[in-house]
């Protein structure tokens, strides 16, 4: 995997606690100062993983990213800081890793991953590592994985779960002998719509980091050919021994794939967030409109799907709660013949919601655009944003 190198007296120093491990020693340090990885995203899991890869004395690390530092992130996205808000986060990552160790190299693509990007990106780096928070992402990187003959460590998080796993076609299965089809679309929300516990990716970004180091050197059992499970408000981990599926479309016995598809397409979203996910215009309605039709007493019913514990920070006096998992269920409770608009936080679950109204017949539903958060913004400036 790696050429040799040599190390300066300053990394020998800097590295010495890791030469005194007979698992590791002169030469994994030098292992890893040849090694190359490429870590997709620089947020909840990318910061755990970029740092300890750094710090561990990777030699080169590539991030991909597209977005900017904001607020919000600085609750578990630990590599940036209040000083680095607004600031690209490649380049806020970039900063930070060579901060602390400025003798590896960190290069860094400000841009979404896609398919018609992703080989050139990836074709220097021994590794490829999952730090995204969306399936067309994950899907790429295992496919890329399995045709260019390289590991791919994965990663995700949800509220208070983890899950780790290497998928490494040559030695056994691949993420898609797990999951051969993506969820449909709007069944798994992402961390801005469900929330996620702040030290969740430190634990579950660090394991990660720890299957890469081990692949590096060649030591331990790495996870390829098992999941791990983590439960934080358990404490508990387990591990699912997974096999490899002989009829799986990328790495099977005959393979249906063949190159890098659309994956957006595939899994029915964008990597990319989008805010009214594809509703026509007059399925929309902006705050200021809302408010005036509100005020001029207009029949409308506003309908917040929001989770009940999110009402202690902010909400609209008179609205019909039913929180968006449970719509299905209480569509009965609504009128078709009325007209609603539905509302959430940043108006991406109430679009879902509308969506599923119209599907049920309801011909007169819009989308407040912007959520809540747009609400305070235009309408409200006394109102809490989150």
């Amino acid at each position: 995997m790696a050429q040799k190198v040599e190390l300066t007296q300053e990394e020998i120093l800097r590295y010495s606690r890791h030469l005194l491990i007979p698992e590791v020693g002169l030469e994994g340090q030098r292992k890893l100062k040849a090694a190359s990885v490429l870590l997709v995203g620089s947020g909840g899991l990318g910061s755990p993983i970029a740092l300890y890869l750094a710090a561990a004395g990777v030699g080169r690390i590539g991030i991909v990213d597209y977005d900017v530092v904001d607020t919000s992130n600085l609750q578990r996205q630990i590599i940036h800081d209040t000083r680095q808000v607004g600031v690209l986060k490649v380049e806020s990552a970039r900063n930070r890793l060579l901060a602390l160790n400025p003798f590896v190299q960190v290069d860094v693509y400000n841009e979404v991953f896609t398919s018609q990007n992703a080989e050139r990106i990836a074709a220097d780096y021994d590794i490829l590592v999952d730090g995204s928070d969306n399936f067309p992402t994950r899907y790429l990187l295992n496919d890329l994985a399995v045709l260019s003959g390289k590991p791919f460590v994965y990663g995700s998080i949800f509220r208070f779960e983890g899950q780790v796993s290497v998928f490494d076609a040559r030695h056994g299965p691949c993420y898609r002998c797990l999951f051969p089809e993506p969820p449909p679309p709007d069944t798994v929300p992402s961390c801005a719509d469900a929330g996620v516990f702040g030290v969740l990716p430190g634990t579950v970004g660090s394991i990660q980091a720890t299957e890469v180091i081990k692949l590096i050197l060649g030591i331990g059992e790495p996870l390829i050919g098992k999941l791990l499970l983590y439960d934080a408000l358990e404490m508990s981990m387990q591990v699912i021994y997974l096999r490899k599926n002989p009829r799986c479309k990328v790495c099977g016995e005959s393979p249906e794939i063949t190159h890098l598809i659309d994956y957006e397409a595939f899994c029915g979203v964008p990597a990319r967030a989008v805010q009214e996910n594809g509703l026509e215009a007059d399925r929309v309605i902006e705050p200021s409109d809302l408010k005036q039709r509100l005020e001029a007493g207009d029949e409308v019913i506003l309908v917040d799907v929001r989770d009940p514990v999110e009402q202690q920070v902010s909400a609209l006096p008179g609205a019909l709660v039913i929180p968006l998992e449970r719509l299905p269920h209480r569509i009965q409770e609504l009128d078709p013949q009325r007209e609603y608009v539905l509302f959430c936080r940043t108006g991406v679950r109430s679009a879902r919601g509308v969506r599923q109204l119209v599907a049920a017949g309801f011909p007169k539903v819009k989308n407040l655009r912007g959520g809540l958060n747009a609400w305070a913004e235009q309408v409200d400036p006394t109102m809490l944003k989150y």
